[in-house]
């Protein structure tokens, strides 16, 4: 397989699973975490490297290191891997994926932004989604009767427990305090505004078609998914908050010995579910509009990406985050036609985001 993001959360698991099952890595996509890639270089053998730094090439324990988008391209070509396992943060993701298409590979998909951005023109027969709540959707989605609506949860993320008046004056070390676990800076971030789960409901549009999604918070993250049948009846997804789970099924299809713990219910005692509102979480007030209108994915995305540089650069507060995007997306109403329609899209709302 080729692993994009191999040295984040998503990419160590599925070398864990790699290591588990005994599977073949082809090509390793890593940026500055150089430690443990050498680590994983050196248990895993890839045939190529890829590192986001031209300076640090001398110090990858590899004689074939290349660098760069390009170089990321290149080696989803030329790599005889027909998985691709793309964790890549960001906009950054999306030309892998399609390359990885157009290549005739399978995706194996955490990358949101391939699908928020991208979604109208990927071809879905070839993702399989590794994210726990489209997972779960999946998982329990085998079925003939009828759906209604199918909900994904949340974690409320940061400031879930804030007072209200509290959160405008939130710091960027105060956004990374994540309630449940630890990601990544830019996806904590989008958590503790709902962002994440604005893009995950979007993905779920893409992948499982139209129709009612929503979301709702459940604090222990225990539940990553329901759906809702027309008789009235629904079905949940338990699991314990770990990705080798839908990285096992995407890499192998299926998983016939034990992942996963399993959640006991006498343990865990009781569960809580919220309501996610537009007073704690302001961008949710564009759902609606956003799902029914699901190639504008790009402006909200770009917008999100660019605002979040300016508050992590100190520019911006907090709240102007979710302000921005709700903004761009009021102004940028046309529908890209096409992909190049969306990298063009991309760049003009960055700007506009930059320039208010």
């Amino acid at each position: 397989m080729i692993v994009l993001g191999s040295t984040g959360s998503i990419g160590v698991n599925t070398l864990e699973i790699a290591k588990k099952f005994d599977l073949n890595v082809d090509v390793l996509v890593a940026g500055n975490n150089l430690e443990l890639l050498n680590e994983q270089i050196a248990y895993h053998q890839p045939s190529r490297v890829v590192i986001a730094e031209e300076a640090d090439r001398s110090k990858i324990n590899h004689p074939h290191v290349t660098q760069g988008e390009s170089a990321i391209l290149d080696a989803i070509e030329q790599a005889e891997g027909e998985l691709v396992v793309n964790a890549l943060v960001g906009f950054l993701g999306l030309r892998p994926t399609l390359k990885a298409i157009e290549c005739g590979k399978r995706v194996a998909l955490a990358n949101k932004e391939s699908l928020v951005a991208g979604g109208a023109f990927i071809d879905m027969s070839k993702i399989q989604p590794i994210d726990s709540e489209h997972f779960g959707l999946w998982y329990l989605n085998h079925t003939e009767r009828p759906i209604d609506r199918m909900l994904i949860t949340a974690s409320g993320g940061a400031f879930r427990d804030w007072p209200l008046e509290k959160i405008q004056n939130a710091t960027l070390a105060d956004t990374q305090k994540h309630p449940n676990w630890a990601m990544g800076q830019k996806i904590t971030i989008d958590s503790a505004s709902m962002m994440n789960k604005m893009f995950e409901l979007l993905e779920a549009r893409w992948l499982f078609g139209e129709g009612e999604y929503d979301a709702l918070i459940e604090t222990k993250s225990l539940i990553h998914a329901f759906i809702d049948y027309k008789d009235g009846s629904t079905t949940a997804h338990f699991a314990r908050a770990n990705m080798q789970l839908p990285i096992a099924y995407a890499i192998m299809g299926t998983a016939d010995e034990s992942i996963l713990k399993r959640v006991n219910l006498l343990e865990v005692g009781s569960l809580e579910f919220r309501e996610i509102t537009t007073e704690r979480y302001p961008i949710w007030q564009i759902r609606e509009e956003l799902l029914k209108s699901p190639k504008r994915g790009v402006v909200v995305n770009a917008a999100n990406e660019a605002a979040i540089e300016l508050f992590v650069e100190g520019k911006i507060g907090f709240s102007e985050i979710s302000a921005r995007v709700i903004t761009a997306f009021n102004t940028f109403k046309d529908e890209p036609e096409s992909i190049e329609d969306v990298f063009a899209l991309d760049v003009e709302v960055r700007n506009y985001i930059k320039a208010m």
